[in-house]
């Protein structure tokens, strides 16, 4: 009992010292209000390590309905209106792996069976002066490279959407941006003379509404745009070589520039299988909701 009233006093001189304003305590408080913070912030992400989620990119010319797709996708229901991105957009969605989710609304559900997974679907501008946005995606895909939406590296496919049904008429265009991916995406792998590339990025061609009279069949749209694409890298090729450069810098440069097989005659989307890139053209119907086909692709890669 003699001990009780020194450690009671003791705490009440403790306790005056503290509520008494003075600059050793304010001092002292300010250093717990901006540090433990800190320190809690560096133990949670220290025992909680960051990943990535891999993530699907969407493009394509203006109007092929790329935003459509995303909505379609997301909300499970009738696709938005297409109109023309700005920026780039993105949602997270989730795959399922279970065989007996048939279409994409059910392999998309929170509560599907089976294991699920987790991606980015990255909606980009398809406007001629936007496409940067989706270059600079496709550009920066190695291990070491960043991106507003994470970890570069974690690219596992393109879905290139066009208009099946007004495919005639804007080939030329269709092509020209389809040509600089795959260019894009080729360069990334060196010369298709090493080993396999441990991030291949593969290609899905969705020929949309094909619930049109007018839309070309699949089979169609891969001849269509792989005959422009062979007339592309042909005129790049006569371009280069009517530029003046030397004839030893033009075999170099040319070669780096040439789409598919050096020196093939007929380009076809076979010949970027050298580069591990897989080309699929597949048609469907967001309108219609008819993009299971297209969910698998995806489903696929993730």
């Amino acid at each position: 009992m003699s001990s009780s009233p020194p450690i009671i006093e003791h705490l009440k001189d403790a306790l005056e010292y503290i509520l008494t304003p003075s600059a050793p305590v304010i001092t002292i408080g300010l250093l717990i209000v901006f540090i433990v913070p800190i320190l809690v912030h560096l133990f949670i992400t220290r025992q909680t390590p960051y990943t990535s989620l891999p993530y699907i990119l969407l493009a394509g010319p203006a109007g092929g309905g790329k935003t459509s797709l995303l909505t379609l996708l997301e909300r499970g229901d009738a696709p938005a209106e297409t109109h023309t991105s700005q920026t780039p957009h993105a949602v997270e969605l989730t795959v399922s792996s279970d065989a007996g989710a048939s279409t994409f609304r059910e392999a998309a559900r929170e509560d599907a069976p089976g294991s699920h997974k987790k991606f980015y679907l990255i909606d980009t501008p398809g406007h001629g002066k936007l496409r940067g946005a989706a270059m600079a995606q496709i550009s920066k895909t190695s291990k070491t490279s960043q991106t507003q939406f994470g970890d570069s590296a974690m690219l596992r496919g393109i879905i290139y959407v066009l208009d099946a049904a007004t495919l005639d008429d804007s080939l030329a265009d269709v092509a020209t941006y389809l040509y600089h991916i795959l260019l894009a995406l080729q360069k990334r792998t060196g010369s298709g003379r090493t080993s396999r590339s441990p991030n291949a990025v593969h290609v899905l061609i969705a020929a949309n509404k094909l619930d049109l009279f007018t839309a070309l069949p699949a089979v169609l749209v891969r001849s269509n745009l792989e005959a422009e694409l062979g007339r592309i890298r042909q005129s790049r090729s006569k371009g280069l070589l009517d530029s003046g450069v030397g004839t030893d810098e033009i075999g170099s440069e040319e070669q780096d520039s040439w789409l598919g097989e050096y020196g093939s005659e007929k380009f076809t989307f076979a010949q970027m299988r050298e580069f591990d890139i897989e080309v699929d053209v597949v048609g469907g119907s967001i309108q219609e909701g008819n993009v299971d086909k297209w969910w698998d692709w995806v489903s696929s890669r993730i």
